[in-house]
């Protein structure tokens, strides 16, 4: 039961790349990004204020609570009090346990996944890019194929 949009869950993946210098998986997913949104100008303004960390311009209280959750998941993980506070954060903002379950999960794949990208050397050449998750005419459709 999925219910955080799918468009935020791609910026958390935009964001998390961006944190670790993974610039297949930034450009894979901005790429998604804009097929969600549909509005290159809106990606464009999302991608500056990643860029620049300008979280308070264009982004709802709670997402920019998972935001700055999202750098200290990615950049302290050893900052439990830091980790705790922001899970609080996250929960005064109005996400509940299932939402902030889901931010992490994200958070840690994106993580995860960027250091198999960035080790194994793997580059955009010859990619069709945005194509995660796999249909986006659906948003229930969270199959990446």
């Amino acid at each position: 039961g999925n219910r955080t949009p799918k468009w935020f869950l791609e910026t958390l993946g935009v964001y998390t790349s961006l944190l670790n210098h993974c610039a297949y998986c930034v450009e894979h997913h901005f790429a998604g990004l804009q097929r969600l949104l549909n509005d290159d100008a809106q990606a464009d303004a999302i991608r500056h204020a990643l860029e620049r960390e300008l979280f308070d311009d264009g982004f709802a209280p709670a997402h920019v609570a998972a935001l700055q959750y999202a750098r200290l998941l990615t950049r302290h993980i050893d900052d439990e009090a830091s980790l705790g506070a922001a899970v609080e954060a996250m929960q005064e903002r109005g996400l509940d346990d299932g939402e902030i379950l889901e931010v992490n999960q994200v958070v840690a794949y994106f993580n995860y996944a960027n250091r198999t990208v960035l080790g194994l050397g793997v580059d955009t050449l010859g990619d069709t890019l945005g194509l995660s998750p796999g249909n986006s005419e659906s948003p229930d459709d969270w199959q990446h194929r």
